[in-house]
């Protein structure tokens, strides 16, 4: 077999591939849409109640969970290269946790700013600052890579505990209300709030066309500026973008984890590298991969539902522990 058609048999798998992850995406959406405290078939008309069901509370919370699982898992993807490090992902790393401060903050000291696009500014400068460090951190020569993760575990604490205390010395029940929240949910996501995902698309898509800048970053940075590429306004670009689309996903859905992390990682050992090919697939499993998991989330208990974040973490962290011990981290 020649160098051609190796090429273009590899081509063909990826193609197979984000085919396969978009017939699953299609698969669980329609599934998502069917199940839940009242089951709707397909194959009758729907009710008026039922079209309330599926149009005002259904169908928005489900393009809530593709936008976040899209944008956490090409995020995820992209903070690899950036940081030259497999294990990055925003969770694990406290950019989440950055997002989350700056929300509290946002309610805590200017309630009136509280609104969809307010948090995910909030948000997105949260993310941006805690982004900016990790970049800067990841930077200097002989960081290993445990080294870079117990950095960002320890943003990830400080975040924890800045909004502990927020919430600890409030009386606002609206406050206390987000406690919840932030542990992972998509269970109040309106159609108003979708402002947000207007933003995180475009992101996602010019994120997915980066690949080939993503590959040759790869390289390192010697080889990508012989290949043309401006090292600094590329990085920048791309710090911006993942903190937009980690921004927003945290103001949609709070801290759901983990996603970033598993989707792009596992697609990598199966697939490749080619992030050309890596950040659609990426962003197609990784929403397919938040919509079923918000389907355990709202089946598994009768009389309530259990925090998304919840069953993403149960997902993921023996996946990440999985990875730390084949890394052989010293």
């Amino acid at each position: 077999m020649n160098y051609n058609q190796l090429l273009l048999r590899k081509h063909r798998r990826w193609i197979l591939a984000i085919g396969l992850a978009t017939l699953c995406l299609i698969f669980f959406s329609a599934i998502y849409l069917m199940v839940g405290e009242l089951f709707i078939s397909p194959f009758q008309t729907m009710t008026s109640l039922e079209q309330q069901l599926v149009f005002q509370l259904r169908l928005p919370r489900l393009i809530a969970a593709i936008v976040i699982g899209a944008g956490l898992a090409v995020s995820g993807a992209t903070l690899q290269v950036l940081l030259g490090n497999v294990l990055a992902e925003p969770g694990v790393l406290g950019i989440s946790g950055g997002a989350s401060v700056m929300m509290v903050g946002l309610l805590f000291f200017f309630p009136v700013l509280a609104t969809p696009l307010g948090f995910m500014f909030a948000a997105m400068i949260g993310s941006l600052v805690f982004t900016f460090i990790l970049v800067m951190v990841a930077r200097r020569k002989g960081l290993t890579t445990a080294r870079l993760l117990l950095i960002g575990v320890a943003l990830g604490i400080l975040a924890s505990a800045i909004v502990t205390w927020a919430f600890y010395f409030s009386d606002d029940l609206s406050l206390r209300q987000l406690m919840y929240w932030l542990m992972g949910s998509i269970g109040g996501v309106s159609w108003s709030q979708h402002v947000v995902s207007l933003f995180m698309l475009p992101v996602v898509v010019w994120l997915c066309w980066q690949g080939s800048r993503l590959d040759k970053l790869m390289m390192g940075e010697l080889h990508a500026k012989q290949l043309g590429v401006d090292i600094a306004a590329v990085r920048w670009k791309l710090i911006f973008a993942v903190s937009l689309l980690v921004g927003g996903a945290v103001a949609l859905g709070g801290m759901i984890g983990f996603i970033g992390l598993v989707i792009p990682h596992l697609l990598r050992m199966s697939l490749g590298s080619e992030n050309r090919y890596l950040l659609p697939i990426s962003a197609i499993a990784g929403a397919a991969f938040l919509v079923a998991a918000d389907i355990i989330a709202r089946v598994s208990l009768q009389s309530a539902e259990l925090p998304l974040g919840v069953v993403t973490t149960s997902i993921g962290a023996p996946i990440f522990i999985w990875m730390l011990v084949k890394n052989h981290l010293d």
